[in-house]
């Protein structure tokens, strides 16, 4: 064989390998996401359980639950007693740190939506993706359902409420002292499920929070969380349009959180969010932490986003004539020209550090 054929044979091998690797993580996956949608991992956060007991607490069918059981402690995601030759017997624990990762959404290591985004969210809009890859039309975010609006919100959930606002105060202290003082007005563009705002409103008792969103499912589940966090009066919701002129020249902070690269023309949002500020206010991005340029092979985060853009963010941005069709993986070049074309005179990149993310400070 020459060099070249066994170059070939090699790189053949060890891509087969990597497919069948990402295949069985996307199969334990989808285990996962039964575990999480039928309460199983709830169960066994409460105790140990045969598959008999198992089924009778989470009210599912025992065969069908020993051959869960036994698949994940196979995947070593539970633990269990090899040695009991009867399966009928065999007891099966959830360990306290899978319980955290996979029960607790306010949990740091939370991975829960992380699975039920791809299974749930993304998986039943392939046959549509497959249709716009040929036509060149988008996917509207409606199409997705609420699973990938529960995943959502969970991967930023935990951001919101334990790290916004000591970004803010650690990196923008003109901005937080106006928010600290009475009569702090912020927006929240794009504001989906609403914990966004909720964390602001929380962070800053004396500021009104206005949450804007053109999805009514969102904008619903948003109102419903402000009501549960005792926040009725001070932070609300509404299905509207950041451009509509009656919110001109109000906010001292407005803000767009890990949406505008899906928007068909992030150009427009921009200027209507500037048009939104009153005298001395600024704008507060949050979009993807990916790389300055391109690179192939890239980091595990940044394919992680380019996937995501491929199933999710760039089909939702196109579902409009004229998309700037921007996808997930918007580096800060790109933010940096959308905002000057916006009127834009400054453009931060604020030093904060995390996996994911990266936020942008605009006046």
């Amino acid at each position: 064989m020459t060099t070249d054929a066994q170059d070939t044979a090699g790189s053949a091998r060890a891509l087969s390998v990597r497919l069948f690797t990402a295949g069985l993580g996307a199969a334990e996956l989808m285990t996962a996401y039964l575990g999480l949608r039928l309460g199983l991992y709830e169960e066994l956060a409460k105790g140990p359980a045969t598959a008999e007991e198992l089924a009778r607490r989470a009210g599912v069918d025992a065969r069908y639950a020993r051959e869960w059981l036994e698949q994940q402690a196979a995947a070593g995601i539970l633990t269990t007693d090899e040695g009991e030759p009867d399966a009928a017997r065999r007891v099966f624990t959830l360990p306290a740190g899978h319980a955290e990762a996979l029960t607790d959404p306010d949990s740091p290591y939370s991975i829960a939506p992380l699975v039920v985004l791809p299974v749930g969210g993304l998986s039943a809009v392939l046959p549509r993706l497959a249709d716009a890859f040929r036509t060149g039309q988008g996917v509207p975010y409606s199409a997705y359902g609420s699973q990938l609006r529960g995943g959502q919100e969970g991967l930023n959930k935990s951001v919101f409420r334990h790290q916004l606002a000591g970004w803010i105060a650690a990196t923008l202290p003109e901005v937080h002292a106006s928010l600290s003082a009475d009569g702090g007005r912020i927006a929240d563009v794009a504001c989906g499920t609403g914990w966004s705002s909720i964390a602001l409103a929380q962070a800053y008792p004396r500021a009104r929070v206005h949450g804007l969103d053109l999805d009514e499912a969102s904008v619903a589940d948003a109102r419903q969380h402000a009501r549960r966090a005792g926040l009725d009066g001070r932070v609300d919701f509404a299905v509207r349009d950041a451009a509509d002129p009656a919110l001109a020249g109000r906010f001292d902070l407005v803000c767009v959180f890990d949406a505008l690269h899906d928007m068909a023309r992030p150009v427009r949002v921009l200027a209507a969010c500037r048009a939104l500020l009153a005298d001395g206010g600024s704008v507060l991005l949050m979009e993807p932490n990916v790389g300055e340029r391109f690179r192939a092979p890239a980091p595990e985060t940044e394919r992680y986003q380019y996937a995501v853009s491929v199933l999710h963010c760039l089909p939702v941005g196109r579902t409009d004539a004229d998309s700037a069709a921007t996808g997930t993986v918007m580096r800060p070049g790109t933010v940096r020209a959308y905002a000057r074309a916006a009127g834009f005179r400054e453009v931060r990149i604020l030093p904060v550090r995390h996996t994911f993310h990266r936020l942008y400070h605009l006046r």
